[in-house]
């Protein structure tokens, strides 16, 4: 028997992969994810596909493979801050998964300058945004003393 804890840890689970996979498909605006995990993992798919979007030309293709690069890292980074063994390098990992936030950023309003009449990313920097601020508080209440 299940305790109320581990139902609902199971119930906001299924939520967020019922999300994660209806991201990028064209339905309705979906909920917040609020597993930082999986909201990373969702928002780089979410880029991978746009990215496939792009004209395929060769002034894109240094953009979209920065992008790329960037985006994925965010969450791989921030995968290897929960795996980390010492608080030192929790910090250091967080840091350099927020700095490829930050990079993907650019590369998103970059992308966007760019693409006049293609599709708006305004939806995907603003989720970046929320990522950078969510990683900065993290940080700040981890007592890093560079985000002090």
């Amino acid at each position: 028997m299940e305790t109320e804890n581990e139902q609902q840890r199971d119930n906001l689970e299924t939520k967020n992969q019922e999300q994660i996979d209806d991201q990028g498909t064209g339905t309705q605006k979906p909920e917040k994810i609020y597993d930082l995990q999986e909201r990373l993992l969702a928002f780089a798919r979410r880029i991978i596909l746009m990215s496939k979007e792009l004209p395929r030309i060769a002034d894109y293709d240094g953009p979209r493979r920065q992008l790329i690069n960037a985006a994925t890292s965010v969450g791989a980074n921030f995968e290897e801050a929960d795996g980390a063994l010492t608080k030192k390098d929790f910090i250091n990992k967080l840091s350099i998964s927020r700095k490829e936030a930050k990079e993907t950023r650019y590369w998103l309003k970059v992308i966007n300058g760019i693409c006049s009449g293609e599709r708006e990313l305004t939806r995907e920097i603003k989720e970046v945004e929320e990522i950078i601020c969510i990683l900065s508080s993290m940080l700040i209440k981890l007592g890093a003393r560079k985000y002090r």
